[in-house]
Formats: C-alpha cells, structure tokens, sequence
C-alpha cells in the first residue's frame, strides 16, 4: 500500500472564555496516492479545521501527519513553506478567497511568481494559458475581475491556483456547496479527470452524500471532532453499521417516488452537546437510541468489525449481529 499521507491522533483544540473547544479530536486515516477520501459530517463537526490542520494553515495541538513519510506537524515555517508546492487546497467560497483587486491571469500567476516556478514572464503567461484552457476558462476572461464572474468560473480559477504548482494531494473543501446544481457536476467531473492524468490525492469535504460516494474511494464520517466510521465508499454506503451513519443514510433522497415513499426514516432527537470542554463517553450518546450506560462513560475507538471498515460505537458488533439488514 503506497500511502501519500498518514494522520495519526491528530487533534485541534481552541480556546474559549468556557474551555477548549475540541474541533479535531484523535482523528486518524491515510490516503494512498491517486485515491480520494471523502469527509462527512455535519456543519461543525470539524471537517474543515481537519483539512486546514493537515496543510499546515492551522497548528495542530498535537498528532501526527506524515506526507511521503515526512512529519509535518511542528514543521519550521521555510519547510512548511515548501511543502505547500505539493500540498493545494480548493477553498469552498470562491468568491472569497479570491483577490477582488486582482484579475484573472494575475490571481493564477500568482503562485508561480511565490514559488519562482518560472523566471521569464511570457513562461509564466504560457502556463497562465495552458491552465485556463485546461480548466475551462476562455482566453477573453484574461483580464476579468472576480466580480463580474459567476460561481463557477470563480471557482474553476481556485481550481487553476491549486493546480499551478503540480501539486500531489489536494484539500478539496466543500469545493462545489457555493455552485448550481448542474455546475456541481461539470465541476466534480473535471476533478476526476484530473486525477485520472495527473494521479493527485484527494480529501474532499462535503455534505452531499451522493456526491461523495460518486468521487471517493474511501468515506469517514465525523461527529463533533470525532471519525465515528471510516470503510471504503460501496461498503460505507450498503452497509453503515454507527447508529449516526445510518441516520446520514436514511436521509439521502432516492429519484424513484415509490422507493422513496418507502424507505425508513431515522429520526435524530435530543441535544446535540457541546464540543467545548466534551464529558468522557461517547460524542453520540444524546442522540442516539441505542445508547447504554458504557455509552456514557466510555469513549469508544475505532475497531474493524469487518474487513477494511472501522467503527467507533460499542454496540455496533451486537446490533449488526440482531439487526443485519436496518
């Protein structure tokens, strides 16, 4: 197995006038090169503190993430510097994360000029071009401003920054919640393509299910700073074995009126608790029908109950046993 990155306990706590809040909290996977890892969960549960703690944006309290065996956590600022050439993120709010002062060709040429990628000017504009081009850009917006973009070319000129440098693993946060539904997918297609000619990593962070089955080969699902079940993608989504993935599921709506009519809903009741200062026992406990008095008091960790699929619940051994099918 060729993994690019391995996050090993990575935590983020922040601290509040209360506590600490616990954003990322004993978080581990890997991804292997070429492959994508999709993130859910929902808002607040720390997916996008988990994206920016792994390139470095943010600092990690403590844990581990190694990209091509190197650590980074603790990384002087020169390295992390020269890290961020292989290591881009796609921000979800393209227009904020764009420079309003500066045009097109300026904000894609931007990088190259950070990093001396090219030392002659019409070297750089050439590559300007040939990124343009490969993400769907007309030559005539060269010299456009953001604003008088729409959502989709916006973003595809993030797409270009993060592309510019040939970067191996990309964050993908919430690259496509900003866009129309029919931009969504062109947008998702071209990051496929790209990863099928230039083999980047992917950690794309989303809340629509649907989507992150159709782009991930592995899914994690996080509650209030926790990863509660991680499995590749078709397993994760035919059989969810933590009570809060079930839930996740239960909601994804399906086209057919009958089949939709039909399927079982899981409702979640009771108070979502606080990520400031969280009691031991686990994040779910409040929420969750199956819920014990080890439940309570007892943090669970992720254990393989099957092969290659990894769930943090107690009972989720006993209830696959009674319950193989819900």
């Amino acid at each position: 197995m060729n993994n690019l990155l391995e996050v090993s306990r990575l935590k983020k706590y922040f601290k509040t006038p209360n506590g600490f809040l616990h954003a990322v909290d004993d978080v581990s996977f890997s991804i292997e090169q070429g492959k994508t890892l999709g993130v859910v969960g929902e808002s607040g549960c720390g997916k996008s503190t988990l994206g920016r703690v792994i390139l470095g944006l943010t600092d990690a309290t403590s844990g581990s993430v190694l990209f091509d065996g190197e650590e980074t956590v603790g990384a002087s600022k020169k390295r992390r510097f020269q890290l961020r050439k292989d290591m881009q993120m796609i921000f979800q709010d393209p227009f904020s994360s764009l420079d309003p002062r500066m045009c097109v060709s300026e904000l894609i040429e931007e990088p190259l000029i950070i990093y001396k990628a090219y030392a002659d000017a019409n070297e750089r504009s050439r590559r300007v071009s040939e990124l343009m081009e490969t993400v769907g850009l007309a030559e005539r917006l060269r010299y456009s401003y953001p604003h008088e973009l729409d959502g989709g070319r916006r973003q595809r000129i993030g797409i270009a920054r993060a592309l510019a440098l040939n970067p191996r693993f990309i964050v993908c946060d919430e690259p496509v919640s900003a866009l129309d539904v029919s931009i969504q997918a062109q947008v998702v297609n071209m990051l496929e393509d790209f990863q099928d000619e230039m083999n980047f990593s992917y950690l794309f962070i989303a809340h629509d299910l649907s989507m992150v089955k159709h782009i991930s080969d592995r899914v994690g699902v996080m509650y209030l700073g926790n990863m509660v079940e991680f499995a590749e993608s078709d397993e994760l989504y035919q059989n969810p074995l933590h009570p809060y993935t079930k839930a996740l599921m239960a909601a994804i709506p399906i086209p057919d009126p009958d089949t939709e009519e039909q399927k079982k809903r899981i409702r979640l009741e009771g108070e979502i608790p606080s990520p400031v200062n969280p009691k031991p026992g686990c994040r779910f406990v409040t929420r969750c029908r199956y819920a014990t008095e080890k439940c309570h008091q007892e943090t669970p960790q992720l254990e393989e109950l099957k092969p290659e699929h990894f769930v943090a619940c107690h009972r989720a051994k006993e209830l696959m046993e009674d319950h193989p099918q819900e």
